[in-house]
């Protein structure tokens, strides 16, 4: 096929099929740790299986095998189509795929062994930092150079946020991953302290502000109203709605760092970040839910169109909770508890997975010449068994949570702890079940998309479309 005349689908293709790929192996992590925490013997006394090991594991595989390869292919597909144009760079996005494969494979490889630099979502050591930035680049190069070549005179809402998210993302990851290498696997950060602290949580809460919101939002920008064949609801609202997101954003970072030696002005500015988040997130939820003004007898038969919706409701709730978890009071009871653990997965699950579950069930039709899915009736089952999943693994780390934090500081008349550490733990085990339960149901419902994705495939012939011809 002509490549002067066809979309680069190849890459995407690649993306959306190791999206389900590292979603299954993401979540069964997740599962066999949160089945460690209900029967602790399931380390079997061995140091890479240990809890303590597989956790950073686990997120990493979530957050950048699963939700990258999510945000890879849905851009590489959603650049083109809206600037009527093929990937820039040639055979550089595929260098981005190998790469970023690469990536993730040395991340299983080596966080197991106890390789890792102890900094949250960024443990990786420096040799695969260096690698990670050196694919974020070019995947940079491959985003904007296709932007500048547009056959279009505008540029869509989408690529301004997935735009927002890569150039974010490559000053967050290098200025946090600056180290002093010691060895070829050990490295120490060249700040210190504090400082070290604050850069961390400068990265740490952006990764979830730029990595893991302003990239799905440019998710829902595009397959919401794909799906619902409508307008976005307010194309003002969704200008609004980007601008006011990512100039917030960057300073809500603090709030993870209340009651420690962080001066108490750069808490306060976090908190007051954290709340000014909320306008502009709600927003973009009411933008994206009114989208479907005219269309909601779709959701009774689309299930594709459930997962992008319930997506959003999740969005919303998870950007109600984050600014109000932020406030001290509310902090001084809720953090290093299991409520920021329900908090956490509200978006992961809720928001991030079942927003990239929703585009890439839209995608996978699209980029192997099919009219639809295998089986609409299983996507149908995978969202209300994953919607489940998630209801029950929130609403049980909620409890948990509350119940941590009051028994934590409950104290007696003469001024001693009224319950010691063992007992508020063994108050936690009912919900850990439940826990496990939710997670068991959401891993169960990637096993369902990846069969319905496999009877898709199966027989087809991958399908580049025709760019369409400008005068």
């Amino acid at each position: 096929m002509d490549t002067q005349t066809t979309y680069n689908y190849k890459v995407v293709r690649q993306f959306a099929v190791m999206t389900v790929v590292w979603g299954i192996v993401g979540m069964l992590v997740g599962v066999i740790i949160a089945a460690q925490l209900v029967w602790p013997q399931l380390n079997f006394d061995t140091p890479w299986f240990t809890y303590s090991r597989l956790r950073p594991l686990h997120t990493n595989a979530v957050i950048f095998a699963f939700g990258g390869s999510a945000l890879f292919a849905t851009s590489y597909y959603v650049v083109q189509r809206t600037c009527q144009t093929r990937l820039f760079g040639g055979k550089l996005a595929g260098f981005t795929f190998w790469g970023w494969t690469l990536v993730i494979l040395l991340a299983a490889i080596t966080l197991p062994l106890g390789m890792t630099s102890g900094k949250e979502y960024a443990e990786l050591e420096w040799p695969i930092d260096i690698l990670i930035a050196v694919v974020w680049i070019s995947y940079a190069i491959v985003f904007f150079g296709t932007i500048v070549k547009r056959k279009t005179p505008h540029i869509y809402v989408a690529n301004w946020f997935y735009g927002a998210f890569i150039i974010t993302i490559a000053i967050l990851h290098i200025i946090n991953s600056a180290a002093i290498p010691v060895s070829l696997f050990k490295s120490y950060s060249i700040y210190s302290g504090t400082i070290d602290a604050m850069v961390q949580w400068w990265y740490g809460h952006n990764a979830v502000g730029f990595f893991l919101t302003a990239g799905f939002l440019g998710i829902m920008y595009y397959f919401i109203p794909k799906q619902a064949g409508r307008p976005v609801f307010s194309y003002r609202l969704s200008v609004v709605h980007f601008w006011s997101l990512i100039s917030i954003y960057m300073w809500a970072g603090p709030h993870h760092l209340h009651y420690t030696a962080l001066p108490d002005w750069a808490q306060s500015v976090g908190v007051a970040f954290s709340l000014l988040l909320l306008a502009p997130s709600w927003g973009g939820m009411i933008n994206g839910i009114m989208t479907l003004s005219g269309a909601w007898h779709k959701l009774r038969t689309d299930p594709i169109l459930k997962f992008l919706i319930v997506s959003l409701s999740f969005y919303g709730m998870s950007t109600f909770e984050g600014p109000m978890m932020s406030i001290k009071t509310v902090n001084a009871l809720s953090h290093y508890t299991d409520w920021t653990i329900g908090h956490v997965h509200s978006g992961a699950l809720g928001w991030v997975a079942m927003v990239s579950i929703g585009a890439i069930y839209a995608l996978i039709p699209q980029l192997f010449g099919r009219k639809e899915m295998y089986s609409i009736k299983l996507i149908d089952t995978h969202f209300w068994v994953a919607t489940i999943g998630v209801v029950l693994y929130i609403v049980s780390m909620w409890i948990a949570g509350v119940m941590q934090g009051l028994m934590w500081r409950a104290v007696n008349a003469d001024g001693t702890l009224t319950y010691s550490f063992v007992e508020s733990l063994e108050r936690m085990y009912p919900y850990y079940a439940v826990r496990l339960l939710g997670g068991l149901l959401f891993f169960s419902g990637m096993l369902f998309m990846a069969y319905n994705v496999w009877k898709t495939i199966k027989g087809s012939e991958p399908v580049d479309a025709k760019i369409p011809q400008t005068a």
